[in-house]
């Protein structure tokens, strides 16, 4: 029989725990708040006033209601009053020690009966299950901020979790109006599993020179359509806050890309955090960039494209339309190219090896469109900054933001996205997530416009797989290289992982 939770106990109230007593008040749910001290609890008192009071200025609430949600949260300082309660959730700091001897507490304090639920974003749920004589009704139920508006839950079970526990804690959740997923107990489950990787890469090209902030933040916004760029988020979450979940995704996977960069250890000793300390990746004091003319690439009218098929067409339509001559040069023979004023090589691969066969390499630079309003423009060793000057006045002309980066395999965008895919396959393949759950995580708790394993299927597997294979190719990383599943699928014809996975 499904357990029911009538009285719920919060312990912490900050921003999240507040939000979390919200959420569930707003059920109909009789809340409990703990807070440490009466200077702690007052401030949890005005968060939960200014939360349900911008509700009620929004229309979203009315002033009975708001009444009614803070007249079922009783707040208090003592830990003994959660004796009764059905179901405690702790969201104090992420600090494994503060943890594990609040739940002895609770242990101590609750019914037998009672849940004990961690609000952790990363740590292991098992280990703080260890330090009761009840690691059988303790469960991860995290909370995405602010709890009140995001609807997603991860529900996190462990080795020895009692069967039909994590049921009843997702039934609990959509109760509460959220959309639950459930996970095993891996550092930073779902969410930041895959969050933090693909955030900690992009500060790793970022270090390696192979663009800048505002091209990789723009790539990712604007090619793939993320609601923000990696830096931007980073400065959103608090660059000490990632790297803490960095560092616990380290300790368990020993994966060098789960490494906190240098630069993101770096800004964290400087206390440059981010937006809650006005500077951390960007700082409050920037300005937006300065708009730049669009110049008419004076020194340029022919165009040369190395490429074949619709998206050359397209690129040579444009071009003519916009006033330029485009010769084209579709297999080897770069003949037809070879003294166009500038050069660009349809490709998301490096083409040094290009360069090096045409009479002047300093005039060609890779070119690679992501949708329809980005373009990757590739520098290699020999292009000269007036030829990467020019591409980039072009990709302008044709109505696109250009990206400029260095000659490096899946140059920005495909990098970050197939590494970040990489991942996700690798998460289904262990079997601790199901395929739903994890493109639900990544939909509902990032925001992203679809799941990573629904992105998979729209990009192919057999182009995923190659790429990837590309950037192990270059940069050695073991993470890089395919994981078992993709390439099996691929082998053996699979066209649609999500099929597979069911």
């Amino acid at each position: 029989m499904a357990q029911t939770f009538e009285t719920v106990g919060v312990v912490g109230l900050g921003t999240m725990g507040a939000g979390i007593a919200e959420v569930f008040a707003r059920a109909g749910v009789q809340v409990i708040g703990v807070e440490a001290d009466d200077a702690a609890l007052d401030r949890g008192r005005g968060h939960l006033d200014r939360s349900t009071g911008r509700a009620v200025t929004k229309g979203k609430l009315t002033e009975d209601d708001r009444s009614e949600i803070l007249g079922r949260i009783t707040l208090t300082t003592s830990r003994e009053d959660l004796a009764d309660a059905d179901l405690v959730i702790e969201a104090i700091p992420e600090i494994m020690e503060f943890k594990r001897g609040l739940f002895a507490d609770l242990d101590r304090i609750c019914k037998p009966s009672a849940v004990l639920a961690t609000n952790t974003s990363s740590l292991s749920v098992t280990a703080i299950a260890a330090s009761t004589s009840r690691p059988g009704r303790v469960i991860g139920m995290h909370f995405f901020n602010p709890a009140p508006v995001m609807k997603l839950v991860e529900v996190v079970h462990t080795v020895v979790t009692d069967d039909g526990l994590a049921d009843d804690i997702a039934a609990l959740a959509r109760r509460l109006g959220k959309t639950p997923i459930t996970a095993g107990d891996r550092a930073g489950f779902v969410v930041n599993r895959l969050l933090l990787g693909y955030l900690n890469h992009a500060c790793a090209l970022l270090e390696s020179g192979l663009a800048g902030r505002d091209d990789i933040d723009a790539a990712m916004k604007l090619g793939v359509g993320l609601p923000m760029g990696p830096f931007t988020l980073l400065d959103l979450i608090g660059l000490d806050t990632s790297y803490e979940v960095c560092e616990v995704l380290f300790r368990e996977t020993r994966d060098r890309r789960h490494a906190p960069a240098p630069v993101l250890r770096e800004l964290v000793t400087a206390g440059l955090l981010g937006r809650k300390t006005g500077r951390g990746f960007y700082s409050d004091a920037e300005g937006a960039p300065a708009a730049e003319g669009d110049r008419r690439a004076a020194s340029v009218s022919t165009v040369g494209i190395v490429g074949a098929g619709p998206e050359a067409a397209a690129l040579v339509a444009a071009l003519d339309g916009a006033g330029f001559k485009a010769v084209v040069a579709e297999n080897s023979d770069l003949a037809p190219v070879a003294d166009a004023d500038v050069i660009v090589a349809l490709s998301d691969r490096p083409i040094v090896e290009l360069a090096v066969r045409i009479p002047h390499p300093d005039r060609l630079a890779g070119l690679h469109l992501v949708g329809d309003d980005v373009a990757e423009v590739a520098s290699t060793v020999l292009t000269s900054e007036e030829t990467a000057g020019a591409v980039r006045d072009l990709v302008k002309i044709l109505g696109r933001t250009p990206v400029m980066c260095g000659d490096r395999a899946e140059f920005v965008v495909n990098a970050l996205l197939y590494a970040y895919l990489n991942d996700a396959v690798r998460m289904l393949e262990s079997g601790y997530a199901s395929a739903g759950d994890i493109d639900t995580g990544m939909r509902l708790g990032c925001g992203y416009p679809a799941g990573p394993l629904e992105m998979l299927d729209a990009i192919g597997l057999e182009t995923v797989r190659d790429g990837l294979r590309a950037l192990y190719a270059e940069y050695r990383e073991p993470s890089f290289a395919p994981v078992p599943l993709l390439d099996q699928l691929v082998t053996a014809g699979v066209p649609s992982i999500r099929e597979y996975a069911g």
